[in-house]
């Protein structure tokens, strides 16, 4: 996915998911988003956790953008005009970041900057036995290089990342500006788990903890109840059931949804929620019944699990189109069912350009040009 410095972004195919809702008058970007950008370098092919005093080899590995980028990467493919705020470093990965984001997803990096001498944040990660371990190392960026713009730029859509105790200024602006926030939740090391320590969530019109995280924030027993009590607070809340799949409730209309998940042959969790999130924006900046949402957000962040690595995995509407039709002749699906799910995809998916592919993650920093 990844081109030279210069040249324009090639997808497999250009879905716009919002083509016949667009404006002249509308605003150029359809969401924005700002965090931290991480070098992530994964090994994958291993066939056990790493062993004290050892070396251990792995069969492959690959290398993309991590942190923020594997949402705006996730947004990004899916066809949404996606704008990132972030702080860049100044070595040879915060340009290899740069370039993969700029020109190999199309991803608008006007708000960055590219910070002198602060170098760029690293993520190693080993996946084995479908789930990863991580070390990471990095320094926030100095405050006065820091990226984010006086104000956001005008969006349809915003992801915020809430953390308790902590409000950005730039969330609220955002809403008050007309964009719809969307905001997902880390774990509250401090084990208070209380909603008012987020103040953050009253810009939300959405919000997607886990049903870990839902029950503990709303002191409930049952992640269904979580969500109801959560659309008190926002418009929609929706809470991931890991292999249950997911529920919502839209605060406003009382309505509920429910779509159990995909079983598929789980590689590498990483990126998952973002690329989770990532589906529900788009279908609903694309006005979709919210259990359409729900089904796209769930195949979108299953078909990543099959992948390794975060960006990395994020998949294209070639990749959604290929799965449509591997999976209408799997013996083992129940093709109305399916059918009756998934039909909604029919006006959007293009033709499937090549067979059913599981990409496999390669060295991605990028070979020395030869002469030609």
């Amino acid at each position: 996915m990844t081109t030279a410095r210069g040249e324009q972004p090639q997808h497999d195919a250009e879905v716009d998911p919002l083509e016949r809702l667009r404006e002249p008058t509308d605003p150029a970007c359809d969401v924005f988003l700002t965090g931290t950008v991480f070098l992530d370098i994964i090994f994958t092919g291993l066939d056990s956790a790493p062993v004290r005093g050892t070396e251990s080899w792995a069969r492959g590995m690959g290398s993309s953008p991590g942190g923020v980028a594997n949402m705006a990467t996730a947004l990004a493919r899916l066809g949404l005009h996606t704008s990132l705020a972030a702080a860049f470093g100044d070595d040879h990965y915060g340009e290899y970041c740069w370039d993969a984001l700029e020109q190999g997803e199309g991803i608008d990096l006007s708000f960055s900057r590219t910070v002198p001498g602060w170098h760029s944040p690293v993520t190693v990660s080993m996946a084995y036995e479908g789930e990863r371990t991580m070390v990471s190392h990095g320094h926030e960026a100095p405050p006065s290089d820091a990226a984010l713009p006086a104000y956001p730029p005008h969006a349809r859509a915003a992801v915020a990342s809430l953390a308790p105790g902590r409000s950005e200024e730039w969330v609220a602006q955002a809403a008050r500006a007309g964009a719809k926030v969307f905001a997902d939740v880390g774990w509250d090391d401090s084990g208070r788990w209380d909603l008012a320590a987020l103040p953050d969530l009253e810009h939300c019109e959405a919000f997607l903890p886990n049903a870990a995280e839902a029950m503990r924030y709303t002191r409930t027993d049952c992640p269904r109840a979580a969500a109801r009590a959560l659309a008190d607070k926002v418009r929609y809340a929706v809470v991931t059931l890991g292999a249950e799949g997911a529920y919502a409730v839209d605060g406003a209309t009382g309505e509920t949804a429910e779509v159990p998940a995909i079983q598929v042959s789980a590689l590498d969790p990483t990126g998952a929620g973002d690329v989770f999130v990532a589906g529900f924006v788009t279908g609903t900046l694309a006005g979709w019944p919210l259990a359409d949402r729900l089904a796209f957000a769930g195949l979108t962040a299953a078909l990543s699990v099959q992948e390794f690595g975060g960006s990395l995995s994020a998949p294209t509407w070639d990749e959604i189109a290929a799965w449509w039709q591997r999976a209408q002749g799997d013996a083992r699906q129940d093709p109305e069912a399916l059918r009756g799910r998934y039909a909604f995809l029919e006006r959007l998916l293009p033709a499937p350009a090549r067979p059913w592919p599981l990409r496999r993650a390669v060295p991605t920093i990028g070979f020395r040009a030869t002469a030609s």
